[in-house]
């Protein structure tokens, strides 16, 4: 069955567009058939998988608004075999025109029913606030990667992002779940990043990920390139730490499938 991963978390600058791009290339470098989604009007996704999202002809923003087909909508990634749906500042003028609309939260589900069989893995970058875009992203997801720092407000944040899946969950996706939390720019000889470990470990138990993500320059530089960091220096401490996400991302959906 596809697996459908929003990448979300309300508070900004946490690793949510660094983690869906290279979490994107990691699982295609392991054979899996991968769609990114760029749900951010910024479009940094877009940009950090190498496309120019002023030079591509059909966007997502078409598709939530039912002017275009997804199939035509979707573009081979250069380099890669990840194919991409780019975002870009039109979705902000669609999120608002979206609001006019029946079922609004629903437009993305809808539109990902036509194409999501042709693919393992859909992965959406979503933008760091619980807008229209994110609940259409969290609608139409089957679970909810956070990625977070360790830090004391990033634990505040990451308490009013589980109210709104709970939200979601009761209103529109009884199935959407939390399938893991993600240490980003983890540094293990900071105490408090210890601390906040430690707590995200005692309330989430299996939830949180055994991989973390450090600090890494090469991860900082990939974006200014237009390359996933596996493409950009893939003996890095970034892509090797992204590889083996991807690698746990796929274990826990073996065993929850096999439970």
């Amino acid at each position: 069955m596809t697996q459908i991963i929003a990448v979300a978390n309300q508070k900004g600058g946490v690793g949510k567009t660094t983690t869906s791009v290279n979490l994107a290339a990691s699982l295609a470098v392991i054979k899996r058939k991968v769609l990114i989604i760029d749900m951010d009007p910024q479009g940094n996704a877009t940009t950090g998988v190498g496309l120019d999202k002023h030079d591509v002809p059909v966007l997502l923003s078409d598709v939530l608004l039912g002017d275009a087909k997804i199939g035509n909508a979707i573009q081979a990634v250069p380099n890669s075999h990840i194919h991409a749906l780019a975002g870009g500042p039109d979705l902000t003028i669609a999120e608002f025109q979206m609001m006019k609309m029946d079922e609004r939260e629903f437009r993305l589900r809808q539109a990902l029913a036509e194409i999501k069989d042709h693919y393992d893995y859909i992965i959406i970058d979503c933008p760091p606030s619980l807008n229209m875009l994110t609940v259409n992203a969290l609608v139409a997801a089957t679970g909810v990667l956070i990625p977070m720092q360790c830090e004391y407000y990033a634990l505040e944040g990451l308490s009013a992002l589980v109210g709104s899946i709970d939200t979601i969950r009761e209103n529109s996706n009884p199935n959407l779940e939390i399938i893991g939390l993600l240490r980003t720019m983890y540094d293990p000889r900071n105490n408090l990043a210890r601390d906040v470990s430690n707590q995200l470990l005692e309330y989430f138990e299996n939830k949180l990920y055994n991989t973390s993500i450090p600090r890494n320059i090469r991860l900082a530089e990939a974006p200014s390139h237009g390359l996933p960091v596996l493409l950009y220096d893939r003996r890095s401490s970034g892509a090797l730490a992204y590889l083996a996400l991807a690698a746990e991302v796929i274990r826990k959906e073996a065993a929850r499938e096999a439970a």
